[in-house]
């Protein structure tokens, strides 16, 4: 099969397409013949080094296909069913192994584009949204990067669960897209001062709950748009990461809560996982939340989808197809 393989930490160019091997699936393992595989951030840092791997790799973790085998033990999967995972073994590949207990079958209404797109970033939308800080109506969030994959689909949920929602975006076409995502308000913060502009529109009362996951350029910032005992939920770290804090900070700034979250706490067991993901592919079939794909790229051009990603050139998912 061709995959993309990484021999060394560096820019987009160490991304190689390569024929290797194909894998075969173990005991409790899934073999994928992947239809698209999801490009993801976590990606681009352990591409750079940030996150150490063994070298060589193939990289991914996303993505969704049909079933072509499965190993000793597995039961609740077959061959022929389709499926879509955030837990895969390398999915920037034709072929690609998964823990069968963490795939999750898509819907008959449900591309395996759209199930490749919506699975790491569905799902954390869903917990930080239901989970990490349960959104009610008449809540008041900011959520950065709004025009992002988890951006976009934030602000659907959390629009649809009664929330007033302004969001965070580098341009107007980006803007657009948020307020076509539910975002009653949009900032530029690249024009504005999203710490101001977020005292003025909630008159001074600020937010209840901030998703970031920017980092380091925003932190400071979104702790001063909480309203007291509001929640700060740190979700990455595009911009780089955040710098020690002194949690008195938080005492100051209104008893403020602060979290990290991070998808495999919230999807610790199978249940746990099918049952987020048996709802959000709900959702989606049924036409009340939509996934905004920015681009398919060839698997073979893998590092220009890199290269857009980091660029911050992208509204919504990127994904490779082989």
């Amino acid at each position: 099969m061709q995959a993309i393989r990484v021999h060394e930490s560096g820019g987009p160019e160490v991304l190689c397409i390569e024929d290797v091997a194909d894998p075969q699936p173990g005991p409790g393992q899934v073999l994928v013949r992947m239809e698209a595989s999801g490009v993801n951030f976590i990606d681009v840092y352990q591409r750079k080094g940030q996150y150490a791997m063994k070298h060589p790799y193939t990289p991914g973790t996303e993505g969704a296909g049909v079933v072509e085998a499965v190993g000793n033990g597995v039961t609740r999967i077959k061959a022929g069913d389709r499926v879509a995972s955030e837990k895969f073994l390398g999915s920037y590949a034709e072929l690609a192994l998964a823990p069968a207990d963490y795939v999750a079958r898509l819907p008959e209404r449900v591309s395996a584009t759209v199930g490749a797109a919506a699975m790491l970033q569905g799902i954390t939308a869903h917990y930080l949204a239901v989970s990490t800080y349960l959104i009610k109506a008449g809540d008041r969030c900011l959520v950065h990067a709004a025009a992002g994959g988890v951006g976009l689909l934030l602000c659907q949920i959390a629009k649809q669960r009664g929330a007033w929602v302004v969001g965070t975006t580098s341009t107007e076409a980006k803007a657009t897209l948020a307020r076509e995502a539910g975002a009653d308000e949009v900032i530029l913060y690249t024009q504005q001062d999203f710490v101001a502009e977020v005292k003025r529109l909630t008159s001074g009362r600020g937010v209840q709950v901030v998703y970031d996951s920017v980092g380091k350029t925003t932190f400071d910032g979104s702790l001063d748009c909480l309203a007291p005992r509001g929640m700060m939920v740190l979700f990455g770290q595009s911009s780089g990461p955040v710098p020690p804090l002194d949690p008195q900070i938080l005492n100051r700034k209104g008893s403020l809560f602060l979290t990290r979250p991070t998808i495999g706490h919230y999807t610790a067991s199978p249940d746990e996982l099918a049952s987020r993901a048996d709802e959000l592919f709900a959702w989606i079939a049924d036409g009340s939340l939509a996934v905004h794909i920015d681009r398919v790229v060839p698997l073979a051009q893998a590092a220009d989808a890199h290269r857009a990603l980091e660029s911050r050139a992208t509204a919504g998912k990127v994904l490779l197809t082989p």
